[in-house]
């Protein structure tokens, strides 16, 4: 059974102010997650499911079903903030997602097999999918997971700071904790967190976590676990979220589970924001002209 790429793109990004999914980046008009999905299909994935809201649909459905009819397996999902909440009363003030781990949630009903989820406006390169393909099909089980873990310094933004989980693992790449920082940039010579009004140094090889996960589906039942502990606790606080990063601490403590942080040499990019959009195009087109990437993908 080939493992499946699940895509979270319900978010509608504060920061960026557009539907950030859906912007074209590639020379003929390739949003990111087309290189994503093209990645995934080259080293052996064989379904993408979209995590989306409905208002979304139409977009998703005229952008990709074209591209990639007779290449991989679709489906699509919906986030929506009813989902999985039976028996409580959402509060009127209440606009926004429940977070990742909701999202991943919500992705149930379509995925039975091994999967990967990943951020639908992050560029992860082809040797993370290669690695997570490896991982899903040798090694993951329900007592196994993994994350894809990026050279922190690989993961900057030039033009404001950043969100990371950052990673601490054993002397076999198991995962120890994984700590988000909300505010990490370059200072001269150095990388920085602030927090509590101090600034925190933090090594450039340091892993984090760029929302690259692998799971079996047991990964749901973890998640379901989490979003009824969450809302019992949190269903009136109108900005509380529950994220995967909260499913992966839950996993650990849990007997004879291991969470393989599993190295990447590639180079991540992404769009936080608007002025990182030039960014992404050009690395793209470099990689391009190197042949690592056809000039139509699809």
């Amino acid at each position: 059974m080939k493992p499946t790429l699940v895509i979270m793109a319900a978010g509608m990004a504060s920061r960026y102010g557009s539907l950030k999914q859906v912007q074209g980046f590639g020379p003929s008009g390739e949003t990111i997650m087309d290189y994503s999905i093209y990645d995934a299909i080259k080293v052996g994935f064989g379904k993408v499911v979209f995590i989306i809201r409905k208002e979304f649909a139409d977009d998703f459905k005229k952008i990709f079903e074209p591209r990639l009819k007779g290449k991989i397996e679709i489906d699509y999902v919906y986030q929506d903030l009813h989902s999985f909440v039976e028996g409580h009363t959402i509060p009127a003030e209440r606009t926004k997602p429940w977070g990742t781990a909701h999202a991943i949630l919500c992705a149930s009903p379509a995925v039975q097999e091994p999967f990967i989820v990943i951020n639908a406006d992050d560029f992860y390169g082809r040797d993370a999918f290669q690695k997570a393909y490896d991982f899903l099909t040798t090694e993951a089980s329900d007592h196994t997971f993994g994350l894809i873990g990026y050279e922190l310094v690989k993961t900057l933004s030039d033009n404001g700071s950043v969100s990371r989980g950052v990673c601490k693992v054993d002397a076999s790449n198991n995962l120890v904790e994984i700590n988000e920082r909300t505010k990490i940039y370059r200072e001269g010579d150095k990388i920085v967190y602030e927090e509590d009004g101090k600034k925190v140094e933090v090594p450039f090889d340091s892993k984090v976590s760029m929302n690259f996960w692998c799971f079996t589906p047991y990964a749901f039942t973890l998640a379901k676990d989490l979003f009824d502990t969450f809302l019992e606790k949190n269903i009136n606080q109108p900005k509380a979220e529950v994220y995967v990063v909260d499913m992966a601490a839950r996993f650990i403590t849990l007997p004879d589970n291991a969470l393989k942080v599993i190295p990447t040499s590639a180079d991540w990019f992404g769009v936080t924001y608007k002025e990182d959009a030039p960014i992404v195009q050009k690395n793209i087109n470099e990689l391009v002209s190197r042949g690592q990437y056809p000039q139509r993908l699809w």
